[in-house]
């Protein structure tokens, strides 16, 4: 297993900067519970904020960025996300942490629920946290990223996971973040191949390495291009 990169720290399938003091979380999807089929809820609300309650409480950040698809929305703004919304923006400004939104492919409602959102937020340590459904509107040392969901299988288990490659847009690193969310499956990354995809970001999957978060614990494996038959 080969080494996690030294700006950032994991937790669970989230990613905290020390340099800018900022914790970055990507696709909470919030009113993907109500969209649902199932006849239940699925504990939606409570699942996000107790996790979000313990990473603020893990890493105390003096910000928080969520790098797009806050909402899950198609069409309507689903019952009751503008209460979680307004539940998760309360959870942030009592761990006395400032919120930013980047916006998402999902996002196109978020005034509805009272969010104001950027293209893309730049913390002053080089990194610039956007999306990842569009190439990034500015230019960074290091990019962050939402938007493609990964998640890798290991012996028969599907892991949400981390992919960080160094060095392959333009130069940057770039993380991609695994959806807050515990609603998503995830995107499969083992055995993808170029340009299969969601993210332009991730047009050449190869050199970017899953980092599982196992026990608390980053693990990060091979890069994908070294993995395929391996897993």
């Amino acid at each position: 297993m080969s080494d996690t990169p030294s700006w950032v720290a994991f937790g669970e399938r989230s990613a905290y900067l020390p340099e800018a003091d900022a914790l970055v979380v990507a696709d909470l999807h919030v009113g993907r519970d109500a969209a649902s089929d199932v006849a239940l809820p699925l504990g939606e609300r409570d699942d996000l904020l107790a996790r979000l309650r313990g990473a603020l409480g893990e890493f105390a950040p003096s910000t928080v960025v969520v790098a797009g698809d806050l909402l899950h929305v198609h069409g309507s703004v689903p019952e009751g996300a503008e209460a979680t919304v307004d539940e998760l923006r309360a959870a942030v400004r009592e761990a006395g942490a400032d919120l930013r939104v980047v916006r998402g492919n999902h996002d196109a409602m978020l005034d509805a629920v009272g969010v104001d959102a950027e293209d893309a937020v730049e913390l002053g340590d080089g990194t610039a946290v956007c999306h990842g459904h569009e190439d990034p509107p500015v230019d960074a040392d290091r990019y962050v990223v939402g938007h493609e969901h990964p998640a890798v299988e290991i012996e028969g288990t599907r892991h949400p996971c981390f992919l960080h490659g160094p060095n392959q847009y333009e130069g940057a690193d770039v993380l991609f973040l695994p959806a807050f969310t515990r609603l998503a499956s995830g995107t499969l990354v083992n055995g993808l191949r170029r340009d299969e995809s969601l993210s332009s970001m991730l047009a050449d999957p190869t050199g970017f390495r899953p980092v599982v978060v196992s026990d608390g614990e980053p693990l990060a494996f091979p890069a994908l291009g070294d993995l395929r038959g391996l897993l």
